[in-house]
Formats: structure tokens, C-alpha cells, sequence
């Protein structure tokens, strides 16, 4: 693994330290980001909602508003279409709890991912027109739906599109479309989600200023819960508008008021604990995701929609049972996947990825691949998107992961730094019955005897995108430091930068010279602890030493003995054991000899 090692003048560090009173590890991390300016750092490091945009910046609003309101004032039957994605989801929760907050005659459909696939289908539409709706309102997809949409309209059903999917070429035939991609939209945030562009409508509907007074404040927090956790699981940049929606928002799950989030809050083990960006992406988010890929993900709507405590926990502990089944049915894909890759089956240590943790490549995947197309008979279809994640991670290349199932694969794709995934696939755009996405993920599907020819075609565009170091795992280190530079003080201070995320990932620091103190220790046959120390330096800080955790890492501590010297690269963590908290290095590469 190669270490990417950022640096920062001195000047403008400096000048943060002073005019910020912040410590200089801090300053060296905001003007790494690009915020060297004192007032863009301190409104980054508090972000207030008047940073939100105004919604009417957006376009397509305008119409798209007063078609709703109309619809709203003639008693139109409105029918929201969403996904069954998390974002897709929280994006139906979100428009049709303002919808019936404004006296709408509103229903939702959320599509069954074996019956009905990805996108919009014609058969919703036609019986959406025979049960005698009047609009239908699409969230987190509809941009690629050209056809369905003018079958709509065709049977006198008008649609308004909300979508963060790249547009292929014209838009459709929608009353309004609602999507920063478009070419003529001057909205400053192209980074929304799904839910975040329904959320956009809601606030425009519902005319939630972002700097009102209490009511309008109390009303924004109530919708900006949910829209945190689909934008979080759906990994959009955390920055600007998003950083604010993700920052408010997780503030506001500190004190859930609706039975559904409260439910789900407690079977994930989180009900007494303030939720981070990393307990939404890895403890809500499967679980809610859990319903759409075994199932169905109206539980999810229902959840939160939920008005009593008894049936939004039966809900909720359902889904924990579903997500329990999805992650078997992952591990035997997986598992399977790696035999072909490797040969063997993957010895001892549980799926990568897990905690965000970074994994050193395995060994080397079929010479000169650049790519990774897998297929297999019975594949779980609502397990793929997963599997193709963990396979582009371990092996650091793009993966597409294919479940073939009467002659018909469906697949899911997932992509590494410098390759567009969406633009790979419209090389083979002749092959697919249908297919979407975006730079990191895509989802397809295709006639099974056409899989080869999409690995050919795959490969060759890697070959021709893809340089040989671009192959090779790189970590980003924000910082070399000292330990001696590292308390609980200086951890409160990097807090501030949270959340993290795509675009605005945790810090990962460096420390060279590290000795270990005693030998490794495993803990519970998968972890590797270790404790660490580092002689004074020049400057005059003293010697610390602090434990460090390795997640998964009990096949690091082969090799390791006291006294050794390693260089470490590791993110910050606290750690409190009886009531007593202290500061822990959670390990990302270690560097040593004989390592």
C-alpha cells in the first residue's frame, strides 16, 4: 500500500492557529482541504442552516411547485414513486410527509426489486392512471424513464421528476424536472442526493426558511433526520449543503420524537448514544437497506410512518432479522467470489470493508486484470450491490457482480478513484436491457449469454482509463505527527471537522519511529491490539504512549516482537472503559521490518 502524504504551508496554518484558536493539527487539516481562508474554515467548523440554498435556485422548481399546489387545490390523487434504496426511501418518507402536511391526496409505490426491477416501470404508470391519479412524483430515479414518462402522459397523467442520476441526452417529458445535473441548472450543490432533491420540493412546498424562527427551525430538524441518513448512505460528497444537512441532521437523531426512528435506533444500539455518520452508514443503513434487498422496502416507508411504539418496534426488529439473513447471504457470495479470484477459499478473517477499515491486496488478481466481472447462477440479486463494494475494495479494481437467474443476469457495479462507472458502461449500452448510475455505482441488466462481451468490453475500457499505479491501493495520511502532539484535547478539536464522508473523509495521520511496547495481543481471534510509544521530540513533547486497534488485523501481529520500530498510519478514536476515556489509535497500515 503506497501512503499519500499531504502537506500544508506554514503561513496559513499559522495564521488559523492565531485568528481561529485552533490546535495546529487542525489547521493543518483545514488548509489541506482548501480552507485557508479564516471565514470558510470557521463556517465549516460551524455550519449554520442559513448555509442552505435556496430551493428556488434549482430548476425546474418553480413549475414543479405550482403543479403540486394545483394538484393540492383540485384534490388530484398524487402517487409518489420511489426506490428501494435507503435514498430512496427517505426520499419518499420526506415528500409524502409534506404532502399530507399540506392537505395533499397523496399514496406512495415503492418497487419490488425481483418483481419489478430498477427505475420506473410502464405497468405502475398504467394503473396508476386506472386508479385515477393525476401526478406522479418520482424520487431518486425518473431521469433516464423517457418512455414510461410519455406513456403517462399519453393516459393523462402528468409527472414530476426528482433525481440525482446523470441525464442520458434529453430530459424527459416531465411537467418539471427536479435534478442539479441538468445543463441549464445553475443550483450551487450538484452533490445532492436523492433525498436531498426531494427534499429541496418539501422545503419549497412547505416554505421552510433556513433562517426563521423556532417553528420553521423545529420543522427544518424534523425533516433534515431523515434526509441525513439518505444522504449519508448514499455517499455524496459531505460538504457544503451536504455537510450542513448531514451535521443538523445527526444532531437531530440525539433526540428522535417518531416511534419508527426511535425503533430502529434501538435495535441498532444506538438509542443512548449521540449518532455519528459512521453508525448511520454501517448500523441504520443496512438495516433499512435490508427490507429492498430481501424483500421489500415498504416496511421501510412504514416504519416511518409509523404512530405507535408496538408496531413500529415489530417493524424494526423485522428488519434487524432481514439484515441478519442479508449478511449470510453476502458471506456465501463473497466467499465464493474470492475462491474463483484466488483459487483457495479466504483463510480466517471476516468479509473486508467492515468498520472502514483499508485492507492490503491479498495477492495479485490474474495477471494483468484490470478489471473484475463475476457472475453466478442464484445469486442473490439484493446482496449484489454489496458483494461488488467488498470485491472493488479487497482487490482494488472496478467490479461488476452478476446474478443470472433463468437467463437473465442482474448486476451491480462499483468503482475506485479515476474510473467513471456509468461512462464504462455506455461503452457496452447495445448490451443491456436496461441500465443507470453514477461514477461509483451502477446497476444493470442483460441477456446472460451476453455477460462475456461485457467482460471484454469492460476490460478493454479499463485498460484504456486506467494507468497501472492507479491499481495499486493508496493511503491518504493528512498528517505526519508526533504522538506527543495527540490528547483528548486535540480529538474534541478534530471533532469539529465531522461528519466524515466521501469528499470529506476522517483523518488518517502518520507517526514514524513508533515503538511497540510488549508484545500483540488478539482479541477475540480477529483483532490486533497493540501498545505504543514514541521517544520525546526536539520540540519538547514528551513521551505518550497509547493502545492501538487493528479491526479484523490478527494476521498482523505475526512478525511483530517488543522493542520493534514501525511507522504507523492510523485515524483517532476514544476509547472509554469504566467510565474512564482515553485516546486509541485505530490502525490503518503498519510499516516495519520483516512486515
Amino acid at each position: 500500500m503506497r501512503w499519500a502524504i499531504q502537506t500544508a504551508d506554514h503561513a496559513p496554518v499559522a495564521r488559523l492557529v492565531r485568528e481561529l484558536e485552533v490546535p495546529p493539527v487542525v489547521a493543518r487539516l483545514l488548509v489541506e482541504r482548501q480552507l485557508d481562508d479564516p471565514d470558510a474554515a470557521r463556517r465549516f467548523l460551524h455550519p449554520t442552516l442559513d448555509q442552505l440554498h435556496d430551493p428556488f435556485l434549482m430548476a425546474g422548481m418553480a413549475a414543479a411547485v405550482e403543479r403540486v399546489r394545483r394538484a393540492i387545490a383540485q384534490r388530484e390523487k398524487i402517487l409518489i414513486y420511489g426506490d428501494y434504496d435507503v435514498d430512496g426511501t427517505m426520499a419518499v418518507v420526506v415528500l409524502f410527509t409534506a404532502l399530507r402536511r399540506c392537505g395533499a391526496l397523496v399514496e406512495a409505490h415503492i418497487p419490488d426489486r425481483f418483481a419489478e426491477g430498477y427505475g420506473m416501470q410502464t405497468a405502475v404508470v398504467e394503473r396508476a392512471a386506472h386508479d385515477g391519479y393525476k401526478l406522479v412524483l418520482s424520487v431518486d430515479t425518473g431521469i433516464r424513464a423517457h418512455a414510461v414518462i410519455g406513456r403517462a402522459h399519453e393516459l393523462g397523467v402528468e409527472t414530476i421528476v426528482t433525481d440525482h442520476h446523470l441525464p442520458e441526452g434529453s430530459l424527459p417529458p416531465a411537467v418539471a424536472v427536479l435534478n442539479p445535473h441538468r445543463r441549464d441548472c445553475l443550483y450551487p450543490n450538484k452533490d445532492l442526493s436523492g433525498v436531498g432533491v426531494a427534499f429541496k420540493l418539501a422545503q419549497a412546498l412547505l416554505g421552510m426558511p433556513a433562517a426563521g424562527g423556532a417553528a420553521s427551525y423545529r420543522l427544518l430538524q424534523s425533516f433534515l433526520k431523515i434526509v441525513a441518513i439518505g444522504t449519508i448512505a448514499d455517499v455524496v460528497p459531505l460538504v457544503g449543503e451536504n455537510r450542513v444537512i448531514a451535521r443538523f441532521g445527526l444532531d437531530g437523531l440525539r433526540r428522535p420524537s417518531a416511534p419508527g426512528l426511535q425503533a430502529l435506533l434501538e435495535v441498532s444500539g444506538l438509542a443512548a448514544e449521540a449518532v455519528t455518520a459512521g453508525d448511520v452508514g454501517f448500523r441504520l443503513a443496512p438495516r433499512l437497506n435490508a427490507a429492498g434487498r430481501m424483500e421489500n422496502a415498504r416496511d421501510v416507508v412504514d416504519l416511518f410512518m409509523a404512530t405507535e411504539a408496538e408496531s413500529a418496534r415489530g417493524i424494526a426488529e423485522r428488519l434487524d432479522g432481514l439484515n441478519r439473513e442479508r449478511q449470510l447471504v453476502e458471506d456465501q457470495i463473497l466467499k465464493e467470489v474470492i475462491t474463483r479470484i484466488e483459487g483457495a477459499p479466504p483463510e480466517g478473517a471476516e468479509a473486508p470493508g467492515a468498520r472502514g477499515r483499508t485492507m492490503r491486496l491479498p495477492r495479485p488478481v490474474e495477471t494483468g486484470r484490470y478489471s473484475l466481472v463475476l457472475a453466478g447462477e442464484g445469486w442473490h440479486r439484493g446482496v449484489i450491490g454489496i458483494v461488488a463494494q467488498r470485491v472493488a475494495e479487497r482487490y482494488h479494481r472496478p467490479a461488476l457482480v452478476i446474478g443470472v437467474e433463468g437467463g437473465t443476469g442482474v448486476g451491480s457495479g462499483r468503482s475506485i478513484a479515476g474510473f467513471h462507472l456509468l461512462e464504462a458502461l455506455d461503452q457496452g449500452r447495445d448490451l443491456f436491457e436496461r441500465y443507470g448510475g453514477h461514477a461509483q455505482a451502477a446497476g444493470f441488466t442483460l441477456p446472460a449469454e451476453r455477460i462475456p462481451e461485457l467482460e471484454r468490453r469492460f476490460e478493454d475500457h479499463a485498460r484504456a482509463v486506467l494507468q497501472p499505479q492507479d491499481l495499486e491501493p493508496v493511503l491518504r495520511v493528512d498528517s505526519e505527527v508526533s504522538l506527543g502532539e495527540l490528547d483528548l484535547g486535540v480529538y474534541e478539536a478534530l471533532r469539529q471537522l465531522g461528519p466524515h464522508g466521501m469528499g470529506n473523509p476522517a483523518p488518517v495521520f502518520a507517526a514514524r519511529g513508533v515503538c511497540l511496547m510488549g508484545p500483540p495481543h488478539i482479541l477475540k481471534e480477529r483483532h490486533l491490539k497493540l501498545r505504543v510509544t514514541q521517544a520525546p521530540t526536539k520540540s519538547g513533547q514528551g513521551r505518550r504512549s497509547f493502545e492501538a486497534i487493528g479491526w479484523g488485523w490478527a494476521a498482523h501481529g505475526a512478525g511483530l516482537v517488543p522493542g520493534q520500530t514501525l511507522d504507523l498510519a492510523f485515524a483517532l478514536d476514544e476509547n472509554t472503559y469504566q467510565g474512564t476515556s482515553s485516546l486509541q489509535l485505530v490502525l490503518k497500515d503498519i510499516v516495519g521490518a520483516g512486515l
